[in-house]
């Protein structure tokens, strides 16, 4: 697995942990890496780069989900897939240099090992579709 797919993983269960243990950043982050063995200095700081992005940046992120996420409320999303699009998220509002396709793609691979096998045309949909927002907000 490569560094950056780690990271996002990583960025990933940081969420997920955040979300279900209704933990604050910093809690999070002090319990996590507490727990992780063998995590090289570029992985984690990446992680902690998307972490800190989707957690400084939360409402925003949510609001972009739910805008594109037709008839799915944030509550009812399974926990695995809304913390998948919000880490996603937030590598396309923290790194717009990197392309959605790269971003869309390494989310639905972390998703095929994490979230449930309908998950993934769900996750595409919404993050395609924010990306494309994104990029029209960018170039207007």
């Amino acid at each position: 697995m490569g560094t950056r797919r780690k990271s996002r993983e990583l960025t990933m269960q940081m969420l997920f942990q955040g979300d279900l243990g209704k933990q604050s950043p910093e809690q999070v982050q002090k319990l996590f890496w507490a727990s992780v063995e063998d995590v090289d200095a570029e992985t984690r700081g990446f992680a902690e780069d998307l972490y800190r992005i989707a957690t400084t940046r939360d409402e925003e992120i949510d609001k972009l989900i739910e805008e594109h996420a037709q008839n799915w409320r944030l509550e009812r999303m399974p926990v695995v897939d809304r913390n998948l699009l919000r880490a996603s998220v937030a590598e396309m509002l923290g790194f717009p240099n990197t392309p959605a396709a790269i971003i869309i793609n390494e989310t639905l691979e972390i998703g095929r090992r994490y979230a449930a096998p309908e998950s993934i045309h769900f996750l595409n949909g919404v993050l395609d579709a924010i990306a494309r927002d994104l990029l029209k907000r960018r170039l207007a």
